[in-house]
């Protein structure tokens, strides 16, 4: 293995699932696949995938080749991508992972743009309720919004982003206006599942104080437009982004309560696996994005 064409076929495997569709994805026969990966393991004599009929399982070496590999993949990625930067161009493909609403309303238009100024790179933009999923670390950039958990991956700071507890006017007809936050024990309330976070402990700071509230919640949704749809036709109050809710407040189709409380801010930001050794491509879109959110977001124009 004295190049990244055996690793790059590893990991393809990999995120296949299966030497069938991983062929698939080589554009060659399932037989060429099996047969290659049986070359690679006599040239390291050391066995890579377990595989039945079923399933396959990558061994610990296998594991491991395909863990360290794709950092070697992305070093030598980048130094070819550099030295045709210096020919004046951008080339290649950028794999990007992004929440499901922020991807359609702010990060698909980047991507466009982006792609319209540099046509000879190709992007893959991969929406979901998951972004930091096991699957992240096989993406380019992933776009988080929220505090970031325990990881491996390096954060840049894309745009700010609040957190505001939101009802619609109709809801306020029917329940009184919350003084406080122990107040929102006693209205319904609604839910965004998402990250495998605690989606229904809110929680607020006001000076020195804290509270933490437990809501109850008769609706909730893993897919953020439900969420605020369903608040503005006055079903429930929501704890939501700014960057999602603006519009809304702005035409009066939900309203902001306990605007003295503040929620947990939850920027927006962007993850790699490495500090060093980005691409070309990468390193660009990576500043392309963060100027486009600059001096202030759209939800703060």
């Amino acid at each position: 293995m004295n190049d990244s064409s055996d690793i790059r076929f590893l990991m393809t495997i990999r995120e296949a699932g299966s030497l069938v569709a991983a062929a698939r994805t080589l554009g060659i026969s399932p037989p060429t696949v099996t047969q290659r990966l049986q070359q690679i393991e006599r040239k390291l004599d050391t066995r890579l995938i377990d595989r039945t009929a079923r399933r396959l399982r990558f061994t610990e070496e296998g594991t491991l080749l395909c863990q360290r590999g794709a950092d070697l993949v992305q070093q030598f990625d980048a130094l070819f991508d550099d030295v045709r930067a210096r020919q004046g161009g951008l080339a290649g493909t950028v794999k990007i992972r992004a929440p499901l609403g922020f991807g359609r309303r702010h990060l698909a238009s980047v991507v466009s743009a982006f792609q319209r100024d540099n046509p000879d790179v190709d992007i893959e933009l991969t929406l979901t309720d998951q972004p930091l999923s096991e699957t992240a670390e096989r993406y380019d950039i992933v776009v988080h919004i929220g505090e970031l958990p325990a990881s491996n991956l390096i954060g840049y700071a894309i745009a700010p982003n609040a957190r505001f507890v939101c009802a619609a006017p109709a809801l306020l007809k029917r329940f009184p206006n919350p003084e406080t936050p122990d107040d929102l024990r006693q209205l319904p309330c609604i839910v965004l599942r998402e990250n495998n976070e605690d989606a229904s402990l809110w929680q607020f700071r006001k000076g020195r104080t804290t509270r933490s509230v437990r809501v109850s919640s008769k609706l909730c949704c893993n897919d953020g437009d439900v969420v605020r749809q369903w608040a503005c036709e006055g079903r429930g109050v929501i704890l939501r982004s700014e960057w999602d809710v603006a519009d809304d407040l702005a035409k009066g189709d939900l309203v902001r309560l306990l605007p003295a409380w503040k929620a947990g801010d939850a920027d927006v930001i962007a993850l790699t696996r490495n500090r060093a050794g980005l691409p070309a491509r990468t390193r660009q879109f990576m500043r392309y994005m963060q100027a486009r959110f600059k001096p202030q977001p759209p939800w703060r124009s």
